[in-house]
């Protein structure tokens, strides 16, 4: 854990009280309004030296530490994305800092396109795996022998059941699969979503596996869902767009808050 981390907590202990963080939440795009439902203060990241720019339109760069559905909570209103600056480790900062604040689960969310037909726009899905099909890694240039994270279960089996059962008991469809990290900001071509849909993947998207790595590299429990925007190239007739993906996801994020706003006591 680096100082900077323990001297960020810190301050943020200093705005919103010493009591521990049990869970962090990454939010994705079009599903900022989670983070108005958290009782406590919100921190503009711009306020936290280190912490990302997260200038993507549809992400909120804010840190809202406080209280939802009874557990003391962490909500990153945006995230950084390798495309933005070329760094795949722009979340580590962010990361430890949540380390610090005393969590040891993260929950992580996004928008993604489909690659199944029974997934339609919409969706919302749990994943169980992921394909890093950027070849990018959060962790080079890491100096210490914990940067051989093991991957075999980097999506926790418990935290996906507590989501499964929520989702359940509130009557809300929830998928399951495989999601593939593609280091946009391009999207995918016809072709490159045949060769990652032949390779196993259920669904595509440009944020995630970076966070998901470095949160186990520190130590984090970590579950995933995605909100399902669009069909992947190739597969539907929708016209594939960052404005697409803004306009779409408020339709899966009100699934996605009834499972999250369920989970949580069980998290």
């Amino acid at each position: 854990m680096s100082r900077n981390a323990e001297a960020l907590a810190d301050e943020i202990r200093a705005i919103a009280g010493p009591a521990p963080v049990a869970l962090g939440l990454i939010l994705g795009s079009g599903l900022g309004h989670i983070a108005d439902a958290v009782d406590g203060p919100a921190i503009p990241y711009d306020a936290l030296p280190g912490f990302p720019h997260a200038g993507v339109s549809g992400h909120a760069p804010r840190l809202v530490v406080g209280m939802l559905e009874g557990v003391r909570v962490a909500v990153f209103g945006g995230r950084a994305h390798y495309y933005e600056a070329g760094n795949p480790a722009a979340m580590r900062l962010p990361l430890e800092v949540l380390r610090a604040l005393g969590a040891d689960k993260l929950i992580v969310t996004n928008a993604a396109g489909s690659l199944r037909a029974e997934m339609p726009t919409g969706s919302i899905m749990c994943i169980t795996d992921h394909i890093n099909f950027s070849g990018l890694n959060p962790l080079i240039g890491e100096q210490t022998d914990a940067r051989f994270v093991p991957m075999t279960a980097a999506y926790d089996p418990d935290m996906r059941s507590a989501l499964v059962s929520a989702a359940r008991d509130g009557g809300v469809d929830l998928a399951e699969g495989v999601y593939a990290w593609y280091s946009g900001p391009s999207f995918e071509t016809p072709a490159e979503i045949r060769a990652i849909r032949t390779l196993g993947a259920d669904a595509v998207g440009m944020s995630t596996v970076p966070e998901v790595i470095l949160a186990r590299f520190l130590g984090l429990r970590v579950a995933a869902i995605s909100t399902i925007t669009n069909m992947a190239a190739g597969l539907g007739t929708e016209a594939i767009s960052h404005a697409h993906t803004k306009a779409m996801a408020p339709i899966g994020a009100t699934k996605l808050e009834k499972v999250l706003r369920r989970a949580l006591a069980q998290l």
